[in-house]
């Protein structure tokens, strides 16, 4: 964790329940600047309300939230000039152009003029939408639709910026682009806390936080995390990947199976296991094309942390 004395973001001891259900338990993490720290978990992990807690959207039961030196609990208008939040689907006017977009935002917090044009026509160049400038903004893509949030979000130059699942929905080459512009703001010095459910993006990450019905699991690198996956991970190429999952989860010394494009990641418990599991395989009559040792996924660490925690699966 960073030194919260120097941190963008510094959450504590933050708690939210609605009714019954607990959100949010004891969660506490900081963010550098310059440093891009992801919320990581399935839907109802509780991401969601932890960015509208950091936005100051809503209040905490219970716990501290501090951005760029300000107390949002304390200060809420006072912070939101320090931060810009995109929530899962940005308000957008969709009678407006990208253009009159920008320039609505831009005039919330009262940006000169000349500023607000040349930051705007750096982020319109760098998203590729500097031609839809007068487009209205309901005839754009789902990607293109994000990239606009995303430059009305940084049109005012936030020093703290949240997202949360900013690109889900949005097509794998909006996807690259945005994250190409994530990482332009990180070398600015920009702090970004960013939610996903998709855990291959969420490599891309400095450091994650893997949650898990408003626990935090882990909090570490992504390198620092496949650190700590028990076992061993083999993957097996086959054209039938779903009949080699029945078969693999009945042999002995294999955790888990999970079905990863035309194969799948066996977690076994050690990876002595791998001569044996070819052995296996080859008398199986199941199609392979190939069998070998693979460093984990994120996935693959996730479901195994839930495997050792039965009492949270």
């Amino acid at each position: 964790m960073s030194d919260p004395g120097k941190a963008a973001i510094a959450v504590a001891g933050l708690c939210k329940r609605f009714g019954a259900l607990a959100a949010l338990e004891r969660l506490d993490f900081s963010v550098a600047p310059g440093e891009i720290f992801g919320l990581v978990g399935p839907d109802g992990a509780g991401k969601t309300t932890a960015m509208r807690l950091c936005a100051g959207v809503m209040r905490p039961d219970q716990g501290s939230i501090v951005i760029d030196g300000v107390d949002v609990l304390a200060h809420p208008e006072r912070a939101k000039r320090h931060v810009s939040y995109m929530p899962q689907r940005f308000a957008l006017y969709e009678d407006l152009t990208v253009a009159e977009n920008i320039r609505f935002f831009a005039d919330l917090f009262e940006m000169p003029d000349a500023l607000w044009r040349a930051r705007a026509e750096t982020m319109l160049a760098a998203s590729d939408m500097s031609r839809f400038r007068g487009r209205l903004a309901g005839q754009l893509s789902g990607g293109m639709k994000q990239k606009l949030g995303l430059t009305c979000s940084l049109v005012h130059a936030p020093r703290v910026l949240l997202l949360d699942e900013p690109t889900t929905g949005v097509d794998p080459i909006s996807r690259r682009e945005f994250w190409q512009i994530l990482y332009g703001l990180r070398a600015e010095g920009v702090a970004m806390l960013i939610s996903t459910a998709y855990l291959d993006e969420a490599e891309r990450c400095d450091r994650l936080a893997l949650l898990h019905r408003g626990r935090m699991m882990y909090c570490d690198t992504p390198a620092g995390l496949k650190a700590r996956m028990p076992g061993a991970m083999i993957e097996v190429l086959s054209p039938e990947p779903r009949r080699l999952r029945e078969l693999l989860l009945a042999l002995p010394g294999v955790r888990s199976v999970l079905l990863v494009g035309n194969g799948v990641h066996i977690h076994a418990d050690d990876a002595g296991r791998l001569p044996q599991l070819k052995e296996v395989l080859a008398g199986s009559g199941v199609a392979l094309t190939e069998v070998k040792a693979v460093a984990p996924t994120i996935e693959d660490l996730f479901v195994a942390l839930l495997d050792q925690q039965p009492e949270a699966a």
